[in-house]
């Protein structure tokens, strides 16, 4: 799984960590810093051209930035991919704690990494690049792939 050249990227405020994380999982690079304050949020948008995705009505004043006024997150994922013509692209998942890039692993590299029937069940795993958490398609992933499914993303 690697980086698209025409995916929009983005800086989400302290506000959006759920958010970030889906988006991540849908296969947007998305910064997340609960330690940026505003002007850090701007600075790095401007550097990494970036979207600001908010819940702050100040920082939503800045160019290009979108902000989020429902703190539900379904609707907050509808609101960025209707603005953003976002989809779900599993060929190009970032890790959902760090935003790093993931990169095939292969299986026999997992085992003893990752439990014992996840390895059973699973051909296929993902490292991240960044903090080197493993990824894998286990039950969880029928949730996630659901909730896109049913709010018209995947």
């Amino acid at each position: 799984m690697s980086s698209g050249t025409n995916n929009p990227k983005f800086v989400a405020d302290h506000m959006l960590g759920s958010l970030a994380r889906w988006l991540r999982m849908m296969g947007y690079d998305t910064v997340y810093d609960r330690s940026k304050d505003d002007p850090d949020i701007v600075k790095l948008a401007r550097s990494e051209s970036r979207f600001i995705i908010t819940r702050d009505k100040e920082l939503s004043k800045e160019a290009g930035a979108l902000l989020l006024e429902n703190e539900d997150l379904d609707s907050q994922l509808q609101a960025v991919a209707a603005r953003y013509g976002l989809r779900f692209n599993e060929g190009m998942i970032r890790c959902s704690t760090c935003n790093g890039e993931l990169a095939d692993l292969p299986k026999d590299e997992a085992k003893d990494k990752v439990p014992e029937g996840a390895f059973q069940m699973n051909e296929k795993f993902w490292k991240c690049t960044n903090c080197q958490k493993i990824y894998w398609k286990g039950t969880h992933w029928q949730g996630i792939d659901a909730r896109l499914k049913k709010l018209n993303l995947a």
